[in-house]
């Protein structure tokens, strides 16, 4: 394992040198760790620490450090390539990922090719126009995380990806995510703690791994409270604005509405508001609602949505550093088992949610 340097202080004359290109030499005296450690890092080599990578990182970042493509080539360094397959309906939920993932490609390194899969029956030529592109290997956001054509083509190819945000990932590739049954259950114990005991919920896309295990975590915080699940207060919605308003409608045009609705994710959630808006029903007054993912949409809307924190950005940049290793490891001729990392959720409570308090609920959108 690489041993930290005590930093270097800069003398005067080192410091000149910055009003040029800043040198691999300037990033190693930064952090702290020899030019050598800084190369293993710069190249996407395995073996190096978590928070040695981090540090050096941190310093190339603040050097604005750019290793000389071109020598790097003579050097024999092959540079890394690692393409981003998307077909996310949510453009929140994707520009949150986007930016992650090309901030750690930015730090690594390493090139980022976006890619568009097109819709169901294309996931092979998408993946097969990455591959024949020279790609090095893939990141693969929800819902293509799921996407068995996708799995199965990348392996039969012999290539590399990492699932992220699939509460259900293969075994043999690399894998980010949370923990959506617990974030979920943590959400419905706190709409529970405010007195509701009527909590619709809107379900994902059933081709989603994390929409069965968001419903399992409301499930069981119902029964832990000793209260029976009731099948008519759960909608099913496909991640989407729009799935979101038509499922709302259904919940809210029943005899006995809910007090409080749990969007499994923020778009739906923000949908769940407008159709409270059309309804001159008020948020929070007369119905509680909780979204899922806090990604812009929940802080763009009013009131601004109650959601669990699913970290999108860090967990793009963890996707990236987890290929760009497995890149670096399978070039040098070493196997590695395909890592599995499971990254925080947060309770993020804003103005959508309060006490039961039943007035107004029984409005009905006007003709």
């Amino acid at each position: 394992m690489p041993q930290r340097r005590k930093p270097v202080r800069q003398s005067r004359a080192a410091k000149g040198r910055h009003l040029g290109a800043p040198t691999i030499a300037d990033v190693a005296v930064l952090s702290g760790f020899a030019p050598m450690t800084v190369s293993r890092v710069i190249n996407g080599e395995s073996g190096v620490r978590r928070a040695t990578r981090e540090a050096v990182q941190a310093a190339i970042s603040q050097l604005n450090y750019s290793p000389n493509v071109a020598a790097r080539a003579l050097a024999g360094v092959e540079p890394i390539r690692i393409g981003l397959l998307y077909s996310n309906p949510s453009a929140a939920y994707l520009s949150e990922f986007l930016v992650g993932s090309l901030e750690e490609a930015h730090s690594s390194q390493v090139q980022l090719v976006v890619e568009k899969c097109a819709g169901q029956g294309r996931e092979r030529d998408a993946v097969q126009r990455l591959l024949a592109a020279g790609i090095d290997g893939i990141v693969l956001p929800p819902p293509l995380c799921d996407s068995k054509p996708i799995h199965a083509t990348i392996r039969e190819a012999g290539a590399l990806a990492v699932a992220v945000a699939s509460a259900r990932p293969p075994t043999d590739v690399l894998a980010v995510r949370i923990d959506d049954q617990a974030a979920a259950r943590a959400m419905t114990q706190h709409i529970l703690s405010l007195g509701h005991r009527r909590i619709g919920f809107i379900s994902g896309s059933r081709d989603q791994t994390a929409s069965a295990q968001r419903l399992a975590g409301y499930k069981a915080a119902l029964v832990e409270a000793g209260i029976r699940v009731d099948p008519s207060l759960v909608v099913p919605g496909r991640f989407t604005y729009r799935s979101g308003l038509q499922a709302a409608e259904r919940l809210l045009d029943r005899a006995q509405p809910p007090t409080a609705i749990f969007a499994s994710n923020d778009d739906m959630g923000a949908a769940t508001v407008t159709v409270c808006h059309r309804r001159q029903l008020e948020v929070p007054k007369d119905l509680s609602v909780c979204g899922f993912d806090d990604t812009e949409f929940a802080r763009s809307i009013w009131p601004e949505l109650t959601t669990i924190r699913q970290p999108i950005a860090a967990m793009s940049r963890v996707a990236v550093q987890l290929l760009v290793a497995q890149i670096g490891a399978r070039r040098a001729g070493h196997g590695e088992r395909a890592r599995h990392v499971l990254l925080d959720f947060t309770l993020i409570r804003r103005q959508s949610d309060g006490p039961p308090q039943h007035a107004g609920i029984n409005k009905r959108k006007k003709s």
